[in-house]
């Protein structure tokens, strides 16, 4: 039977980029999105609380965000559109602490990224109504997350669009330095 592979992995193999097996012809495509059983085969346990999903157009970059009480790991996809994908490493006891990776993502190859607890968490939708999903291990808790500004020069993330052409909320706009975060870790 067909299922889940794991085509690239980071941060010792704890973020993974999955790919479906996706069956095709000239209708379009089939693949299973989420199967407990074969993310679980790959050491990814839920349980899985929560679905949320995010359309945004291009040019909207969304993140660093991470949820410290109740910490929630994320099954990341792209329903609709394309989207660079960044996981930040936020576990102060990590070697890789501070550092990130990104992944680009989109609705023709459905690879799905997961972001396990301890990571930060941004996506840059690089093509109108890019349309993100993901599945999250704890439910949103608003007293407990964070953000860390995504520009944030410590952090240097490498964004493939011109600053000038990315939109923030007032929110990102207004997140922490990663120097704050360092100054009192949540993870």
């Amino acid at each position: 039977m067909a299922g889940l592979k794991v085509v690239k992995s980071a941060f010792s193999r704890t973020v993974k980029l999955l790919e479906p097996t996706v069956f095709g012809d000239a209708r379009g495509c089939f693949f299973e999105s989420f199967r407990a059983d074969q993310l679980a085969a790959l050491g990814l346990y839920g349980p899985w609380v929560q679905d949320n999903h995010s359309v945004s157009r291009a040019g909207v970059l969304r993140g660093v965000h991470f949820q410290w009480d109740q910490p929630q790991g994320k099954l990341v996809r792209v329903g609709r559109g394309r989207a660079l994908d960044v996981v930040v490493d936020l576990r102060h006891k990590s070697p890789s602490f501070g550092t990130w990776k990104a992944f680009e993502i989109d609705a023709i190859k459905h690879h799905q990224v997961w972001v396990p607890p301890g990571f930060g968490h941004a996506f840059l939708a690089l093509e109108d109504e890019t349309q993100l999903l993901y599945k999250c291990t704890a439910v949103y808790n608003a007293d407990g997350e964070g953000n860390i500004h995504p520009f944030d020069p410590d952090l240097a993330i490498d964004w493939p669009l011109e600053r000038s052409a990315i939109q923030l909320s007032a929110r990102d706009q207004a997140g922490a330095s990663f120097a704050d975060y360092q100054r009192q870790p949540r993870f």
